[in-house]
């Protein structure tokens, strides 16, 4: 089974007995600080707590947050996995996966998956093991998990960063177990993300689909372990800005699921414009259902991405399936083409 493939010539930035993650690295003087920061969060309204990388359900899910303890935890990149297993012990039974990946939305920075509904703490640390080399040293990605019975939220970020907020009952025992990895409690941390810093993916490029995965393949099967879906108003379709964008192009991906399960997927590729994300999903399964390769029954159709492009970037996209469109036509709602792609994986 294929899975991550590190690029074995990149070279790990240390310094004073620090070293850095992979895919992080200051470029900038810096002298690091490892340790953790520790400060008390008074209990608050859901509202308040609408973070989607602290609360996975949304504001509506949980009336109030509980009083807790905030953690910011920085630690050398060999001796971060240990770490975060030892933390991953505290869970209990069931959590909530969370996943943050550079993503390739021209009008978003970062994906923020979540999962709605609670996964086994085994799916969740297996998904961990599989893929620990990108987790813990890729640049581009942030992961961790959550419970709210009792209140336990780690997250551990692109710069290799941890956050922790615990339930006050479970302050003596974090603080336990970072002492027990002679981490000391410091004014500031000062890792990669104090000075300016590089981000960069770890994965090796390869064209040879039995030696490793890319970072989409990834995702997806992380989307499928820990029950992940992008946390998103998919209703509207504004920016990072939270600028109202209208009609733009999407490139949506969709996994089409044969009713012989002999059978290995079949991708489909939708080139459409929409006004929300919504409308696109739904404008992508409709084409999908009705333009099916012939003799080809699905019994499960499912969205894996609906990235936006800017205008002139998707006319090329448009030009590469050979479709000629008016750029005006960009801003109505249609669809473009859809392409069809098979999978040994």
């Amino acid at each position: 089974m294929p899975t991550v493939q590190v690029d074995s010539s990149l070279e790990r930035r240390t310094i004073d007995e620090f070293r850095f993650p992979l895919g992080v690295y200051p470029v900038e003087p810096l002298t690091p600080q490892p340790g953790f920061v520790a400060d008390f969060e008074p209990a608050d309204g859901g509202e308040e707590a609408a973070d989607p990388s602290v609360d996975p359900a949304g504001a509506g899910e949980w009336e109030e947050w509980p009083d807790r303890f905030m953690y910011d935890v920085l630690i050398s990149s060999e001796r971060l996995p240990a770490l975060c297993r030892a933390l991953f012990s505290l869970l209990p039974g069931r959590v909530y996966p969370i996943l943050d990946v550079l993503g390739n939305d021209a009008y978003r920075e970062i994906d923020p998956f979540i999962a709605y509904d609670l996964v086994g703490i085994e799916r969740f640390l297996d998904g961990v093991i599989h893929f620990g080399e990108w987790l813990f040293e890729d640049g581009l990605v942030g992961f961790g998990a959550m419970s709210m019975d009792p209140f336990f939220y780690i997250f551990i970020d692109e710069h290799k960063a941890v956050t922790i907020r615990v339930d006050t009952s479970l302050e003596t025992t974090v603080k336990g177990l970072l002492r027990a990895f002679d981490l000391d409690e410091v004014p500031e941390i000062l890792g990669a993300d104090a000075v300016a810093h590089e981000h960069r993916t770890v994965i090796a490029r390869t064209s040879d689909p039995r030696v490793g995965l890319h970072a989409d393949e990834i995702v997806e099967r992380l989307q499928d372990s820990w029950l992940l879906q992008l946390n998103i108003d998919t209703q509207s379709n504004i920016d990072d800005d939270g600028k109202d964008l209208g009609v733009t192009p999407f490139r949506c991906v969709l996994r089409c699921h044969p009713t012989d399960s002999e059978k290995q997927p079949t991708y489909a590729e939708v080139l459409l414009s929409a006004p929300t994300h919504e409308d696109a999903e739904s404008m992508a399964l409709d084409t999908a259902a009705t333009n099916s390769p012939q003799d080809s029954q699905f019994a499960e159709v499912r969205l894996l991405s609906a990235d936006r492009f800017k205008p002139e970037t998707f006319a090329e996209v448009l030009r590469d399936a050979e479709v000629a469109a008016d750029p005006r036509e960009l801003s109505e709602e249609r669809v473009f083409a859809i392409r069809w792609y098979e999978t040994d994986r």
